[in-house]
């Protein structure tokens, strides 16, 4: 009815990014608010509670329907909402916990379209991702395959390390089961870090599609950012899992199910989320450019947000 608010308790007021778990799949139930809280309903009925607060992104794979009631709730609590295929492999579409902020995406868009500050951060993300100063006089295509060629060579290693036949990286979100084990652990490994990556940079105030090293697509920011973390956090936990199923040790177990549940106990051990934001940050200065100030004839908003209890652009 028009003038009533959400039934139930009052939306909890965000809690910080780095505060909170990673993500929850979900597929073949019915998300909902019932009785003041966030449900997932079976077809049977049954109700699990989800503590939509307390995560940074849930992921919703085939065979889940949301309503207008728990998207709203996700919104207010900070918690991105994610469309995937199955295993997370497709992002059909994302919801906004928080929002862009003008302040930092005029920053963002300033040091993409300057080549030498753009230069600067690329460099930036070489040294925390490899651990050694980028090659000096190389271009940003330049270092673009440099890191390719290093990828590959890290990928090998794990193979070598785990026990696994491995040929290259290779597959087909359209068919997902023609892949072999370990491109599928890899698939939803990574799948997993651009989810909680994604939350990040979204609630940090930043655009998801203006990259520096990735550049073109959706969420190339979100690539960026997340391939600094992920040979310490969801790679070698995917190659991990494909070696025990390479060697049937899983006894029947999903390896792509194992591989969540060792990216969810990764993330935790890392401290992924207390990361992410202070990372974004860090790449971004190395650019070298102040972020632009407000003009003084600049006009506030009519109505101001209230001060956010969670991370910059979150809503409550």
């Amino acid at each position: 009815m028009a003038g009533r608010g959400m039934p139930g308790a009052p939306p909890p007021r965000p809690i910080p990014l780095k505060d909170r778990s990673s993500i929850v799949f979900v597929e073949k139930g019915q998300l909902d608010v019932l009785d003041g809280a966030f449900v997932l309903v079976d077809a049977a009925g049954v109700r699990m509670h989800i503590p939509v607060g307390g995560l940074a992104c849930i992921m919703l794979e085939p065979g889940a329907r949301v309503s207008h009631a728990a998207v709203a709730l996700a919104a207010r609590a900070g918690t991105l909402l994610i469309w995937t295929g199955e295993a997370g492999v497709r992002l059909y579409a994302a919801g906004q916990p928080g929002g862009a902020r003008s302040d930092k995406l005029l920053w963002q868009c300033r040091l993409a379209l300057e080549p030498d500050a753009r230069l600067r951060i690329v460099r930036r993300m070489f040294q925390i991702r490899f651990g050694e100063a980028a090659p000096e006089r190389r271009s940003v295509d330049q270092l673009r395959g440099i890191e390719g060629v290093r990828v590959r060579t890290i990928y090998q290693g794990l193979a070598r390390q785990f026990g696994i036949e491995w040929k290259r990286r290779d597959y087909d979100p359209e068919q997902w089961t023609a892949s072999d084990v370990p491109n599928r652990c890899l698939s939803a490994a990574t799948a997993c870090l651009y989810g909680l990556t994604e939350a990040a940079v979204i609630a940090a105030g930043y655009a998801p599609a203006l990259g520096f090293l990735h550049t073109g697509k959706p969420l190339s920011f979100v690539y960026d950012i997340a391939d600094l973390y992920k040979f310490e956090t969801v790679v070698p936990e995917a190659f991990r899992i494909a070696g025990q199923y390479a060697k049937g040790k899983l006894r029947g177990a999903d390896p792509v199910r194992e591989t969540r549940i060792a990216c969810r106990d990764a993330f935790r051990r890392t401290n992924i989320l207390g990361k992410l934001i202070p990372g974004i940050e860090d790449v971004l200065l190395a650019g070298g450019l102040p972020r632009p100030e407000a003009p003084e004839n600049a006009v506030g908003p009519a109505f101001p947000d209230p001060i956010p209890s969670g991370d910059d652009g979150m809503r409550g």
